[in-house]
């Protein structure tokens, strides 16, 4: 009897109708899809892209080279060579931040206690040669001034969670 029903559904192409019906089903619904290079998707707060540092308000530099961004990198991409200034407190003078090596893990982030190296919402850094993927201080400066207000609003809202 199984071999009558199979031979029936064979017959009056019931899996092909099934198949045309979802198709008719979702055709006339709104695409989920984007228009990718015009239109972007929403990123979360906690996700992790280009590297940036970050300045205070009057401009100064956030980093204070603690080097426990370069301590805990688990691969060892992050360089820090740093100089004490005439009024005691110490500052970089070298970061460097080979991406090429970079996991996007956050330890950085996470280790900083002045919040000033952060991992922003930039996703789209693609390069045609490796050099460009080495991070100097004015690159990733300048990547901080770029993407400050994303970054002060993913940092305080990351704050939230903690």
């Amino acid at each position: 009897m199984a071999w009558l029903n199979r031979t029936a559904r064979a017959a009056l192409l019931v899996e092909l109708l099934q198949g045309l019906g979802i198709t008719l089903h979702y055709f006339f619904k709104k695409p989920v899809t984007i228009n990718y290079p015009y239109e972007k998707g929403p990123l979360s707060p906690r996700f992790r892209g280009e590297h940036a540092l970050r300045r205070y308000p009057n401009g100064e530099e956030r980093c204070i080279a603690c080097k426990l961004c370069e301590a805990i990198c688990p691969a060892q991409c992050i360089t820090i060579e740093a100089k004490t200034r005439d009024d005691g407190s110490r500052r970089t003078t070298r970061y460097d931040i080979d991406m090429t090596k970079c996991i996007y893990c956050g330890f950085c982030q996470e280790s900083c206690p002045v919040d000033a190296i952060v991992e922003g919402p930039n996703f789209e850094f693609a390069t045609y040669t490796r050099e460009e993927m080495m991070y100097d201080k004015e690159k990733l400066l300048a990547n901080g001034d770029r993407w400050e207000p994303a970054l002060a609003a993913n940092i305080s809202a990351d704050n939230k969670y903690r």
